[in-house]
Formats: C-alpha cells, sequence, structure tokens
C-alpha cells in the first residue's frame, strides 16, 4: 500500500512562470484563444494533481537531474480530470520538487523534447542559498 502526502501548496519558480507565458503565447498564436484557453486548464489541472500528491502515478523521479529531488508529470496524464473540449496532444512535462517548507514547487515546464538538464537553469541548482518560491500557481486567468 502506497502513503499519500496530504494535498499541498504549489508555487511557480520564475522559470516556470516564464514558461506558462511563452506557452500561452505560441498556442494562442498556432492554435487560437480557445485552444489556449484548454491547454491552460490542463495545465492548471496538472498542477492541481501533482499537489494532490507529487509521486502520484506517472510522476517521476529524476535522479540524473542535477537537481536533488527533481521529479517530472507530463501532463498530457491530467487530460481525464479536465472537463470540457480536450487537448488532443499536449507536449509539456512539469518539472517540480518537494520543498523542506512542504511546498511544492514547479521549477519549470517544459516541452517534452527538451533536454531535461540543459533547461534546469543555474540558480535552481542546489547551493549554499535556498530557493525563495514563486507566487501559487493559481494567479493564471484563463485569458491566453
Amino acid at each position: 500500500m502506497t502513503r499519500k502526502r496530504a494535498a499541498g501548496r504549489v508555487v511557480l519558480a520564475r522559470g516556470a512562470r516564464d514558461d506558462v507565458k511563452e506557452i500561452m503565447r505560441w498556442t494562442a498564436n498556432m492554435f487560437g484563444a480557445r485552444a489556449a484557453r484548454r491547454y491552460r486548464a490542463l495545465l492548471n489541472q496538472a498542477v492541481d494533481d501533482i499537489g494532490d500528491d507529487p509521486e502520484r502515478l506517472g510522476s517521476k523521479a529524476r535522479p540524473e537531474a542535477a537537481v536533488a529531488g527533481i521529479r517530472t508529470y507530463h501532463i498530457s496524464l491530467s487530460r481525464r480530470r479536465v472537463s470540457g473540449p480536450g487537448v488532443k496532444d499536449p507536449r509539456h512535462f512539469l518539472v517540480c520538487r518537494l520543498l523542506k517548507s512542504g511546498v511544492i514547487e514547479v521549477v519549470r515546464i517544459l516541452h517534452d523534447v527538451r533536454d531535461l538538464e540543459r533547461h534546469i537553469p543555474q540558480d535552481e541548482q542546489p547551493g549554499p542559498t535556498p530557493l525563495t518560491p514563486g507566487p501559487s500557481y493559481k494567479i493564471l486567468s484563463n485569458k491566453p
């Protein structure tokens, strides 16, 4: 039997916030505002799912990453929990970790063809200064 931890607060690091802006801009430009709203809803659901259980089925420990405790979660695994029209082929994964404070931090949101180690910024690497988590993820609206 697996142990499920209590739902945690999820925050976005600066890199992840920048990723969301770029993903939404690109999606709206390529597929339109409605598609961008659907993709945002899927991103929100994926973050909610990780907040409920950062080690949920489909979440992968990534010991090859230079940052201790990094896990990835492909957003396609959350499609069934989004109401309304879905996203046909989601292509991003969340890069996250559980901080000592119990907060779950989404470090980046990367396209699934990107190299994980190459896209974790140096300021996210372990070091003497602890990270200051960004604002809560739910600051995102459904506007592209």
